[in-house]
């Protein structure tokens, strides 16, 4: 009989936001095939003598690749154990969650997906600020970086990331954001449009730093963080 796979949210790195959904799952779990940004101590919920077992990809970095990791997912599942597949932030957003799912229906393997805390939301909390504002911050929208070739997308909306009353928050964004830029300058935001920039969210190297979408570009070459970088512009990036 096949076993039971839960897709758990780890959130940014703070294990004291994980929630006592996914607390439970890893305490109760056979084995856990977590990512590079789950690990340390979101991990020391897991239960003793589960195997844990590093599937993580970081950019620039050898990594597992995708269908590696879901023959993985599927041969642990095979065996009869609960899995947890441990995914950082919300595993819905930008985490590959959906091929992880195809190869598990595809082998009739059931599963469940335990939201969680996202990075754009931490960032957010730690800054002191929200995500929305009656009238001048009424539209949130997440974006990745970079496609599956590393490189920005090339069929992004530029008409709704300029928009300059939303929040956009950009996920890996610290190598192609300087393009990014200019294009939503050209496509009419304001360079001087307040940005958020911040690593390791909610971890003990966390990093806060208030700028403008214009000064970026210039800033972001010279980071040497090996932590994730996450952007946030938009009216409520303002200074304090």
């Amino acid at each position: 009989m096949n076993g039971f796979v839960s897709f758990v949210s780890s959130g940014p790195g703070d294990p004291e936001l994980l929630t006592v959904k996914a607390v439970n799952r890893l305490q109760n779990a056979d084995a856990v095939l977590f990512d590079d940004l789950s690990s340390g101590p979101i991990l020391g919920q897991a239960r003793e003598g589960a195997d844990l077992v590093g599937v993580g990809k970081r950019a620039g970095r050898p990594s597992p690749k995708q269908d590696h990791v879901s023959r993985l997912l599927v041969d642990y599942a095979k065996t009869g154990q609960k899995v947890v597949r441990l995914k950082s932030g919300d595993s819905g957003v930008f985490g590959r969650l959906e091929e992880e799912i195809a190869a598990l229906r595809a082998e009739d393997i059931g599963y469940e997906i335990i939201p969680g805390v996202t990075a754009a939301s931490a960032a957010a909390a730690a800054a002191g600020i929200p995500l929305t504002r009656r009238l001048t911050a009424r539209r949130m929208q997440y974006i990745t970086g970079h496609d599956v070739t590393g490189d920005l997308p090339e069929d992004l909306n530029l008409a709704a990331l300029a928009d300059p009353s939303a929040t956009t928050v950009v996920y890996m964004g610290k190598r192609t954001f300087a393009g990014l830029a200019t294009l939503l300058i050209e496509n009419g935001l304001p360079p001087e449009t307040p940005a958020l920039l911040a690593t390791g969210v909610s971890t003990p190297d966390q990093t806060l730093a208030r700028h403008t979408v214009g000064e970026l570009p210039d800033l972001l070459p010279a980071m040497k963080t090996p932590a994730p970088v996450l952007i946030l512009y938009g009216p409520l990036a303002e200074s304090e």
